[in-house]
């Protein structure tokens, strides 16, 4: 079986990101490799993305937030989907992706930017992990290489516009 490089985009690389990387890999039994990155990267993992992201069993070491010029770099892994899943890095102008990916816009709130107790912004964190889900698992079962790279293109973004 194939599998495919998919890098999600955010401006911090601190939670959404982070929790579609982790989503995607456990998810897909190997057909997607997530990789997650962000224009402004926050340095760290935030800790409620963390703690979901290590019970649905993605390795530890391997949360960190990082930039995405580190996928721009001629020895990175070339990407076949890129997807943002914030709207301000959706809007801002992303370096330019060897191989030419296909590109999507999934955008959702920021769990991170909910302010109250810790109960709430556990809350926020599974409603943004949900939703984060039921895109990637409509992304896993599309036939993916029985599309042209129009349709291919359009179906991803359908995902999140239906």
């Amino acid at each position: 079986m194939k599998s495919y490089n998919i890098l999600f985009l955010c401006t911090g690389n601190s939670a959404r990101s982070i929790l579609a990387e982790a989503l995607i890999t456990t998810l897909s039994s190997g057909k997607f490799i997530g990789y997650s990155a962000g224009s402004n990267p926050a340095g760290r993992v935030n800790p409620f993305a963390s703690e979901l992201a290590i019970e649905m069993g993605y390795p530890k070491e391997k949360l960190r937030s990082k930039n995405w010029d580190e996928y721009s770099l001629p020895d990175a892994p070339q990407m076949d989907f890129v997807i943002t899943v914030c709207d301000n890095a959706a809007n801002e102008v992303c370096p330019i992706w060897l191989g030419h990916p296909s590109i999507a816009h999934w955008g959702f709130p920021d769990p991170a930017s909910v302010e109250g107790t810790d109960v709430i912004k556990r809350e926020a964190f599974q409603k943004t992990l949900l939703g984060l889900k039921k895109n990637i698992e409509a992304l896993i079962y599309l036939p993916i290489d029985q599309l042209d790279l129009f349709s291919l293109k359009k179906a991803i973004q359908d995902i999140h516009d239906k």
